[in-house]
């Protein structure tokens, strides 16, 4: 089964309603933060977070569109912002600055670590199944796995080889297949500091283009 956790992006661009991933096929395990609304302080969950805002969802009454709202994760930084858009559950925040996602996702954090992030990219990939080789196209990526776009047919528990510019290439499993997307667990963590430097690397790429 797919397993929908917090995904992170490197866009400017806030998430917007259609951004929704949901399904009853998915197991959810969003990161939990507070939110601070009229002085009230609540827990939310992070489903999405860019550079430029976050999708929350929220235990509490409706918010208002363009009322203020702050959000604090576990590691202490509070990102305060505006409410973009209203669809019970879920809340659009538009951040009233940019916020360096790459910084976040690098601090450190006291206590039990988190469940690995999902990092939002869109890099094409190789996978080695055998003696085959498809292109693919990377939607996310972790420390302990990748989501990848194909066109190709896997069978779940196949053992492939993802190979991705920038990064040596990655031996692992193939998880789950849905509607044209695979999920591949990588037989070993990815270091934190080589896939910190993958994402700046690839951040400075399509500033440059």
């Amino acid at each position: 089964m797919p397993v929908e956790t917090t995904l992170y992006s490197l866009s400017d661009r806030a998430p917007a309603l259609d951004d929704r991933r949901v399904g009853e096929r998915h197991l959810t395990l969003f990161r939990v933060g507070t939110m601070v609304v009229d002085g009230r302080r609540e827990l939310c969950l992070i489903k999405n977070i860019s550079a430029g805002g976050a999708m929350l969802r929220l235990y509490s009454e409706s918010l208002r569109l363009g009322g203020e709202l702050t959000v604090e994760l576990k590691c202490g930084q509070p990102l305060k912002g505006k409410v973009a858009w209203v669809q019970s559950p879920n809340v659009g925040l538009v951040f009233d600055k940019p916020i360096d996602v790459i910084a976040m996702l690098s601090q450190s954090e006291d206590g039990p670590r988190p469940r690995m992030p999902r990092i939002e990219t869109s890099s094409f990939c190789t996978l080695r199944d055998g003696a085959n080789i498809v292109r693919a196209r990377a939607c996310d990526i972790s420390q302990g796995g990748i989501k990848v776009e194909t066109a190709a047919n896997f069978a779940r528990n196949a053992e492939v080889v993802v190979s991705l510019p920038g990064l040596p290439p990655q031996p692992g499993v193939v998880r789950w297949t849905s509607e044209g997307c695979a999920g591949i667990t990588f037989n070993r963590l990815l270091p934190l500091p080589s896939l910190i430097d993958w994402l700046k690397a690839r951040s400075g790429t399509r500033n440059a283009a």
